[in-house]
């Protein structure tokens, strides 16, 4: 039996469960930007709401953290005992210093409490499904290419970023939350495949076809430059990595969004 209910994680929940994913965070900058507090709240409040219920009803509960976590690395590929470099008082702090502090407090309930923890750091994740204003780059780049629209890239577009299909990331966290009681992460969940901003644009043009001209524009403040998760850790403890390559994948994102955007223009 599936059951859906609507319900706001900064808020208390009584159910009868036997796992929990907490995923509850909008991770575009765009949308956790546009209500910094609300977002706070979201990893805050959810994490501890989730936390108390995992231990009421002694489920095992897995944290959907963040490569963000590592900020504007000075290391490079991110490892998981590498602790960061985040701003914390600046736009994106709100996310990436809500993630950190959910991190926080679940390894807490677990040294505490003995809860069942899992904790993935999860770098770019992509593919269909994704909303067309998601406002993250490959749905941003996939739309204006077949709109036609003028491609945007912020800074010079040298800066990278590692793509993972959304089918092998949710393999990922399946395993991940089947391993034994006592391994918590974190773990880096991730494609190690790493790409810069102007190869994604080429990519899309190509498989799209599409006329749209690259432009520029202003770096965002505090944009990371780098972005590789090192992932032997997942390789060795769940015998993962990601088998999808970014041009299949972007391949099937892109038809979608082609098929989601012709079905708008016929209504």
């Amino acid at each position: 039996m599936f059951e859906l209910i609507r319900h706001d994680v900064c808020f208390p929940l009584y159910l009868e469960v036997d796992e929990i994913y907490n995923l509850a965070c909008p991770a575009s900058p765009i949308h956790y930007q546009h209500d910094p507090v609300q977002t706070t709240k979201t990893s805050v409040h959810g994490a501890i709401n989730m936390l108390g219920l995992a231990k009421r009803v002694k489920a095992k509960i897995f944290q959907a953290s963040t490569s963000e976590v590592y900020g504007d690395p000075s290391i490079h590929p991110q490892v998981e005992s590498y602790w960061g470099n985040v701003n914390p008082i600046g736009p994106r702090s709100c996310y990436d210093e809500g993630k950190r502090c959910a991190e926080t407090l679940f390894f807490d309930y677990y040294r505490q409490h003995n809860l069942n923890i899992k904790v993935a750091r999860i770098f770019n994740t992509y593919g269909p499904r994704m909303h067309p204003n998601d406002g993250r780059v490959v749905s941003n780049f996939i739309v204006q290419a077949l709109l036609g629209e003028n491609i945007t890239i912020y800074g010079d577009g040298k800066q990278t970023r590692s793509f993972c299909y959304v089918d092998d990331m949710v393999e990922a966290f399946v395993r991940l939350m089947y391993t034994e009681h006592g391994f918590t992460g974190p773990m880096n969940l991730g494609n190690p495949n790493e790409f810069t901003m102007l190869e994604l644009a080429e990519l899309t043009l190509e498989l799209t076809n599409s006329n749209s001209k690259i432009i520029h524009q202003d770096l965002p403040m505090d944009d990371p430059k780098q972005r590789q998760p090192d992932i032997s850790l997942a390789k060795e403890k769940i015998d993962w990595e990601p088998k999808t390559q970014l041009k299949e994948g972007l391949q099937k994102t892109i038809n979608y969004f082609n098929g989601l955007l012709k079905s708008k223009n016929v209504e």
